[in-house]
């Protein structure tokens, strides 16, 4: 069991590593990266500091740099197992004596620490450049609504990538579908839950169901609007849940697909 465990963790580090070195070894990609969410949050803010709402610029910059996080999660969680098959190194991970969670779990917190590097420099280059007021009156409201954000974000991001393991260039093409209407719904543009949202509560539940949405709404509301823990626990209380749902789905589905994969041949890139 120690031994199984000890693989596993070591398989995790594997795979945190590679992701977060890869990031330092080409540091340009970090800037580069940066400049096209700062473009669409320098629009989205000064279009609503002319239409004269601070509160909803300062949103409209938390929503772009967490922008970067559903980016990584599609592009780079979801599609992995693709991306391997398509370089031929998905055989090597599945006949490795090792659970294939503990791939995902070390590419998750890789992504995790590059991403974060990339949405706080979005965050403070736009804070600075927009003059956007922040408010933090609980520090450990913000850290909590964040850290159960990532969590259940990246939890979604294992499931996808169990979904997307036996998908040829489909996953390509779900990706760009998954892509602009999250953005919209998620409440990455506006808030789209709560006092503010334009949409009724039908979509406000649906849209609920994605974990950035409480997870964006959590942050706006103590990073820019400064309430503390006790306004925040029903954010709390939801992505906690959903991290506790996703998370195991994803284990269950990433078995499935495996062994779906292996009767049908369907694991290995074959060459017609």
């Amino acid at each position: 069991m120690f031994q199984n465990l000890r693989h596993n963790l070591r398989a995790a580090y594997a795979r945190t590593y590679v992701r977060v070195r890869s990031q330092f070894r080409e540091p340009e990609w970090v800037l580069t990266e940066s400049v096209i969410p700062l473009l669409i949050v320098f629009a989205a803010a000064t279009l609503y500091r002319v239409s004269g709402s601070e509160q909803l610029a300062g949103f409209a910059v938390l929503g772009g740099a967490m922008m970067a996080f559903w980016d990584n999660v599609l592009w780079l969680m979801a599609s992995q197992f693709y991306w391997e098959k398509e370089s031929g190194n998905l055989d090597l991970y599945i006949i490795a004596p090792i659970s294939k969670m503990s791939i995902l779990l070390g590419m998750s917190l890789g992504s995790i620490i590059n991403t974060s590097i990339r949405a706080l420099l979005i965050f403070l280059l736009a804070t600075f450049v927009l003059h956007i007021p922040v408010s933090i009156a609980d520090p450990l409201a913000v850290l909590l609504v964040f850290v159960l954000t990532l969590t259940a974000l990246y939890g979604l991001g294992m499931l996808m990538s169990s979904l997307y393991m036996l998908y040829g260039r489909g996953a390509y093409q779900l990706n760009e579908v998954f892509s602009e209407p999250v953005y919209l719904l998620s409440g990455l543009y506006f808030p789209t839950i709560g006092r503010y949202s334009p949409f009724p509560a039908i979509i406000q539940f649906l849209v609920s169901l994605i974990p950035l949405t409480f997870g964006i709404d959590g942050l706006r509301r103590t990073i820019i609007l400064g309430e503390g823990l006790e306004q925040v626990m029903l954010h709390i209380y939801v992505l906690l849940a959903l991290t506790v749902v996703l998370i195991p789905l994803a284990w269950r589905v990433l078995i499935f697909m495996e062994n779906l994969g292996r009767r049908e041949g369907r694991l290995s890139l074959r060459w017609m």
